[in-house]
């Protein structure tokens, strides 16, 4: 993340905003593994290695859906979560069942962003016996189970790296709690699909804004009105949404 412009968060993803060339996305899928753990619902992050895309980034399990992936009939959906159960059992060395899967979201990137990823979120309670994680050693070179408030903080602090819907995701779940909680909360609606729209506020900060912010339809970081946008100061991320302010 070193090319990053004076006043660019180190974790905005998003590239050059001036790049209008639409290079079609990627379909990718991931899943948020949780627990309920002795102080609150945790979540299996993985920090990927440096040499790989998204390095040095602490991500949920997941990655590109590949050709095997495919059912016969093609269905795009199917292959998310096979591909979710795949890349889960390659980076960690666990067994997922995609018939627990609550879909919840669905996350396209803006033109911008150098390699584009139009990813299914999926979440699940982690099984009995998912205690012991091996991380692949090749993506992925470590791992923990950590609760989302203390993700968020320690993203605050500047310890460690999230991609902005690594960070909303840990937002949300954080706020439903037990596991079984966020889980009923994520399956009581329909997925939440953010479609990216990043544009730059008159004092050069950066703006990833989604449907229902008062800018979004013409990216324009400045209107006044509705919010729901992550605005990517360079000392930490704020998230601005219709129940307040994080």
């Amino acid at each position: 993340m070193s090319d990053k412009k004076d006043n660019q968060h180190r974790n905005d993803i998003y590239g050059d905003l001036d790049n209008k060339e639409v290079v079609p996305a990627i379909p990718a899928s991931t899943v948020v593994v949780l627990r309920d753990g002795a102080e609150g619902t945790e979540v299996l992050m993985l920090h990927r290695t440096s040499k790989v895309h998204f390095g040095g980034m602490w991500v949920f399990p997941g990655g590109r859906i590949d050709p095997e992936d495919y059912p016969d009939d093609q269905d795009v959906n199917v292959a998310a979560r096979n591909a979710a159960v795949r890349e889960t059992r390659e980076e960690a060395n666990i067994e997922m069942d995609s018939s627990e899967f609550v879909q919840f979201a669905h996350w396209t990137p803006p033109p911008s962003t150098p390699k584009r990823y139009a990813t299914w979120f999926y979440a699940c309670a982690a099984a009995e016996g998912h205690e012991i994680i091996e991380v692949d050693g090749h993506e992925i070179q470590d791992h923990e189970w950590i609760r989302p408030e203390t993700a968020l903080e320690r993203h605050a602090k500047g310890e460690i790296d999230l991609a902005p819907p690594t960070w909303v995701t840990l937002y949300h779940i954080a706020r439903h709690q037990p596991v079984a909680a966020a889980l009923e909360h994520f399956a009581a609606s329909d997925p939440q699909v953010y479609e990216t729209h990043v544009g730059m506020r008159n004092d050069g900060v950066r703006v990833a804004m989604w449907t229902g912010d008062a800018g979004y339809d013409e990216t324009n970081a400045d209107a006044e009105g509705d919010r729901h946008r992550l605005v990517m100061e360079k000392d930490g991320f704020i998230f601005e949404h219709p129940d307040g302010i994080y």
